[in-house]
């Protein structure tokens, strides 16, 4: 019998990286980009925090359903402002766990709680509609080149 542990640790397929992007500055744009290098304290580029908040990543299959809740028709990943949308896997599944993102290796610390400017973005209700679809946070454990198409999956 197996135990609620494999269960837990058991993934249908691994994801892989849709979208990367980085913003220069604390409150500008963010930019699109296909390939980026994951260093200790985030990805090179982005206006980053080290530690836990190094990086952040989000699941691409919310982004509809953020999209749903304000009445958008599309909701492009720039406006949430992660560094990362992942699609194919369930990222809520993997809090404390270890990622391998291609070559790099990152641990899911937390959430991704959202901040007041979604209420700008995304108008009236846009913070609520990203509770509980806002994303992670992780560290980095090991660096690497990252691109759009890369594996994701729990080490």
């Amino acid at each position: 019998m197996e135990t609620l542990a494999d269960l837990i640790a058991r993934h249908a397929k691994p994801g892989h990286i849709e979208w990367i992007g980085l913003r220069p500055l604390r409150l500008h744009i963010m930019k699109s980009v296909a390939s980026a290098s994951l260093t200790g304290t985030g990805l090179q580029g982005d206006h980053s925090r080290a530690g836990k908040r190094a990086l952040t990543l989000i699941q691409a299959e919310h982004l509809p359903v953020i999209a749903a809740l304000v009445g958008l028709p599309h909701l492009g990943p720039e406006t949430l402002r992660r560094n990362l949308v992942v699609s194919g896997m369930n990222l809520n599944a993997l809090r404390g766990r270890q990622l391998r993102i291609g070559p790099a290796i990152v641990e899911v610390t937390g959430i991704c709680a959202p901040c007041s400017r979604m209420e700008e973005a995304l108008g009236h209700g846009g913070y609520t509609a990203m509770r509980g679809h806002g994303g992670w946070c992780a560290r980095v454990v090991e660096t690497g080149e990252i691109s759009v198409g890369d594996p994701v999956a729990p080490v």
